[in-house]
C-alpha cells in the first residue's frame, strides 16, 4: 500500500508544481524538456535498458505516436492546470481511462457488462460537471482539460500496445518513448530561443528537475504497486484513479482556494462512482 500512496503523491506533487510555477517567469517549454532529461537519466540508472535488442521490428511507429503525444499532452496538463485548476485537470486526466476501454469494446471487441454500460452513462454527465464554470467566468478554458482526457486516454491505448510487444522489455520501450519526446521539445526550446529570444533560466531548470523526478516516481511505484498486488491488479487501478481524484481535489480546494462548485462537486462525485463500477466490472471478468 506504500508504493500505491507514494505514486499518488508523485501524481499529484506534478500538478502542485505547475500549479506553484505561475508564480514565476516561467518556460513551460524547458520545464517539460529538463522534465524528460532527468526522467531519462532516472531510466536507465534504475532499469538498465537492453539498447541492442532494439532494431527495425521494434513498434517505432508506436514509439514516435507517444514521443510526439506525450510532450504535447503535458503542455496541455499544465496549461490546464493554470486556467482550470488542479481540481478539473486531475479529474479529466483519471477519466480519460473511458478511452481506452472504449477502444477495447470497439476495436477490440470485448463484451461490455452492465457494470461497465452504467458507468460510461454516470461517467459522461460526470466530465461535463466537472468542466462546467459559470457562464460569466471568461478564464473557462474547458478545452484544455477536455484535451488531457481525450489525449491521455490515447496515450493509455499506444502503451496498452507496447505492453503486447513482449520481445523488448517495459522499461526499455519506455526509455526510447523519452528519448523521442526530449528530441522533440529540444527542437521546441531551440525554437523559444531562436526566434522567441525566450532565455534558459535556473528556475526552469530546477522546476523541470522536480517534474521529472516526481513524474517518473510515478510510472515507478505505480509498478511496483502492480508488483505487490499481482493477484489483485483492480486495487491498484482503483485506488490510483480515485486517490488523485480526491487528494488532488483537497489539495486545489483547500491550498489554492481554487473555486469548486456545486456542479463541480456532484462531477467528482460520479467521477468516483463510475471509477468504482469499472472496477468492480473488472474483478467480475477475471
Amino acid at each position: 500500500m506504500l508504493f500505491l500512496l507514494l505514486s499518488i503523491l508523485c501524481s499529484v506533487t506534478v500538478g502542485i508544481i505547475f500549479k506553484i510555477s505561475r508564480k514565476y517567469s516561467i518556460s513551460t517549454v524547458q520545464i517539460v524538456a529538463w522534465n524528460y532529461i532527468f526522467a531519462i537519466l532516472l531510466c536507465y540508472l534504475l532499469f538498465p535498458p537492453d539498447l541492442n535488442a532494439i532494431d527495425a521490428k521494434a513498434p517505432w511507429s508506436i514509439y514516435i505516436s507517444l514521443g510526439v503525444l506525450l510532450p504535447a499532452i503535458f503542455l496541455f496538463l499544465a496549461a490546464s492546470i493554470k486556467y482550470m485548476g488542479i481540481v478539473q485537470t486531475d479529474a479529466a486526466q483519471r477519466l480519460s481511462l473511458f478511452i481506452p476501454i472504449l477502444a477495447a469494446w470497439l476495436l477490440f471487441k470485448e463484451d461490455f457488462n452492465t457494470l461497465k454500460i452504467t458507468a460510461f452513462f454516470i461517467a459522461l454527465p460526470a466530465i461535463l460537471l466537472i468542466l462546467s464554470k459559470k457562464a460569466e467566468n471568461k478564464n473557462n478554458k474547458w478545452i484544455y482539460p477536455a484535451i488531457v482526457l481525450v489525449g491521455f486516454g490515447l496515450i493509455d491505448v499506444l502503451f496498452k500496445q507496447i505492453a503486447l510487444y513482449t520481445n523488448l522489455a517495459f522499461t526499455t520501450s519506455l526509455l526510447v518513448i523519452f528519448c523521442i519526446a526530449l528530441i522533440i521539445m529540444v527542437a521546441a526550446v531551440i525554437y523559444e530561443v531562436i526566434f522567441k529570444k525566450v532565455s534558459l533560466t535556473r528556475v526552469n531548470f530546477i522546476l523541470g528537475a522536480l517534474v521529472g523526478v516526481f513524474n517518473f516516481g510515478n510510472i515507478l511505484f505505480y509498478l511496483k504497486a502492480h508488483k505487490a498486488f499481482a493477484e489483485n491488479p483492480s486495487t491498484v487501478f482503483a485506488a490510483m484513479n480515485m486517490g488523485v481524484i480526491i487528494i488532488g481535489s483537497l489539495v486545489g480546494i483547500l491550498v489554492f482556494k481554487e473555486k469548486v462548485s456545486r456542479y463541480n462537486y456532484l462531477g467528482l462525485l460520479l467521477a468516483i462512482v463510475a471509477i468504482v463500477l469499472i472496477t468492480f466490472s473488472q474483478i467480475l471478468t477475471k
